[in-house]
């Protein structure tokens, strides 16, 4: 017969203890056992608001069965049963034990409303924390048709979370969360990207008349410091009507000091005498890159606030509308109409707005 080896005394320590909110849940609950009238004190909060099974069938079956009177209650447990056999129907391990060791571990019974605005307060993290895990495996789903659009409408969702947890939680001051937010993602196609970025600026050199149909692209929205750099030069010239080519360009370059001993001033003009496809398409395919890597670190900053207990409602709210407000004014740049005193030029001056435009977007120019 085999040798089953005993539990080492260690082994029971290796498991996690409930975080803070378990015990303020359990006072909640062992206060409104106790006191079933202290439900007049509760606000906020609902079954889904408590981080177990357990504790939201209870709490359902607090709110659902009937309040005794007190003067009964005092005397037996007939509602104590009642109770605990209507949350024994959503949760089968719930035992009479429970229910009194939940009346004991309650410090103060008429302090329910405060353990409800706490367990309210960490049910508004952990709902911010889902809606912003929900959003970075959007951003790095490349099956989606029009990944822009429905990242956006993640964003969406996530801002309105945030909203939400404002109203309960009236911002006292604009306090950013202490945690430290993590770096921008690195581009998952960083080759492809540097490849495109570079077609685009020789392409914007040989057509620069093209330059002002892509007015909605930033040089921020370039993943090279040089290819931004160089689409200042671009825009630069083209604003100014000055001549342009490779060795103009070049020449703007280093008046703007992009050129230094890492970069031959052959390589650059080399880079901008093969153009390919239109300006258009290779701006398009930039702004959405650089849409796509915004919503991804806003995800992952507002996720790393949610994860981090030691943030409160407040915090929370200020640090996700700061982040969120970065990727909404991206997108506003990218989405303005041209001014209403300019004539409208004859190509589109505007991110795509059509599937028709989409489908263009997604079309790799013939090289």
């Amino acid at each position: 017969m085999p040798h089953t080896p005993e539990p080492h005394k260690d082994d029971f320590a290796a498991i996690t203890p409930p975080p803070p909110v378990f015990h303020v849940e359990q006072a909640l609950l062992g206060a409104l056992l106790l006191d079933p009238h202290r439900l007049d004190d509760v606000s906020g909060i609902a079954a889904d608001s408590f981080s177990t099974t357990a504790h939201a069938a209870l709490y359902t079956a607090i709110t659902t069965v009937p309040r005794p009177d007190l003067a009964e209650h005092a005397k037996n447990t007939q509602w104590l049963d009642r109770v605990l056999a209507t949350g024994r129907e959503q949760a089968r391990g719930l035992t009479a034990s429970y229910l009194h060791a939940l009346v004991q571990v309650c410090p103060w019974p008429r302090h329910a409303a405060a353990y409800a605005r706490m367990v309210e307060a960490e049910h508004a993290r952990r709902r911010l924390q889902a809606a912003a895990e929900r959003l970075v495996p959007t951003v790095q789903d490349i099956s989606l048709p029009h990944p822009v659009q429905t990242v956006l409408a993640e964003v969406d969702v996530l801002a309105a979370v945030v909203d939400d947890i404002a109203a309960r939680f009236p911002p006292r001051a604009c306090v950013l969360p202490r945690t430290t937010a993590p770096p921008p993602p690195a581009a998952p196609d960083y080759m492809e990207a540097v490849e495109e970025e570079q077609l685009l600026l020789a392409t914007a050199t040989a057509y620069a008349s093209d330059i002002e149909s892509v007015r909605w692209l930033l040089p921020d929205d370039l993943t090279l410091p040089l290819h931004a750099g160089l689409w200042r030069c671009l825009t630069g010239l083209a604003r100014r009507s000055d001549p342009v080519d490779p060795v103009t360009v070049l020449w703007e370059a280093q008046q703007r000091g992009l050129l230094d001993d890492s970069r031959e001033p052959g390589e650059v003009l080399r880079m901008l005498a093969e153009p390919a496809g239109s300006v258009e398409h290779w701006g398009e395919r930039a702004l959405q890159r650089s849409l796509l890597a915004a919503a991804e670190h806003t995800g992952r900053r507002i996720e790393a606030y949610a994860g981090d207990p030691a943030n409160t409602p407040f915090q929370l709210v200020a640090g996700a509308r700061r982040s969120l407000a970065d990727i909404r004014a991206r997108w506003q740049h990218a989405t303005a109409t041209a001014p209403t005193t300019r004539p409208a030029p004859t190509t589109r001056a505007g991110p795509p707005t059509t599937t028709a435009a989409h489908t263009a977007l997604v079309r790799r120019a013939t090289r």
